[in-house]
Parts: C-alpha cells; sequence; structure tokens
C-alpha cells in the first residue's frame, strides 16, 4: 500500500472549486480511498494502482482550472521503520 499527500490549487480555504472536487473523484474513481483535508489530502492505494490514480487525478485538476499540484508519495511503513526520530531516512554510501 502506498500513501500520496497532495495539494492542489488555487487553493480557498473551505471552498474547493472543481479543480479539486474533480481531483479527488478521479482519484477514487482510479481505486484511491481519499481523506480531503483543508489544507491538502490524503490517498492510499496499491502499488500496482498509484501510478493510474496519480495519471487520472493531474488530469482531472488540471482539466479544472487547477495551477498546480504538489505530490508526495511514499509507503507508509518505510516512514515508520526509518530508525530516524523525524521521519526521515539517511542513506550512505
Amino acid at each position: 500500500m502506498l500513501q500520496l499527500e497532495f495539494t492542489v490549487e488555487p487553493f480557498v480555504e473551505g471552498h474547493p472549486g472543481p479543480h479539486v472536487t474533480a481531483a479527488v473523484r478521479a482519484a477514487e474513481a482510479a481505486g484511491g480511498s481519499v481523506e480531503f483535508g483543508p489544507f491538502g489530502s490524503s490517498c492510499s492505494a496499491s502499488v500496482a494502482a498509484m501510478p493510474q490514480v496519480i495519471a487520472e487525478l493531474v488530469q482531472a485538476a488540471f482539466s479544472n482550472g487547477a495551477s498546480h499540484v504538489t505530490m508526495h508519495v511514499a509507503r507508509p511503513e518505510d516512514r515508520l521503520d526509518s530508525g530516524s526520530s523525524d521521519g526521515t531516512s539517511e542513506t550512505t554510501a
């Protein structure tokens, strides 16, 4: 399972426009489970489904007037098992 955090702009507090609502609907239709938030939203989906969720979300957002879409995708277990108290992971080569 992957976790996608996303923000669709322009942002108007308490009044998500069609660029936001269409993106949420598209993510859900592609197999994502969306939790709509006041400043950003999150979506969980399988590893196999996430590329389609992202593609559909971006297409819907920009087709409905978005000016910017910000995304962060992570495997939730990786953040919990990183060994760092702030949730980051350090890798040395």
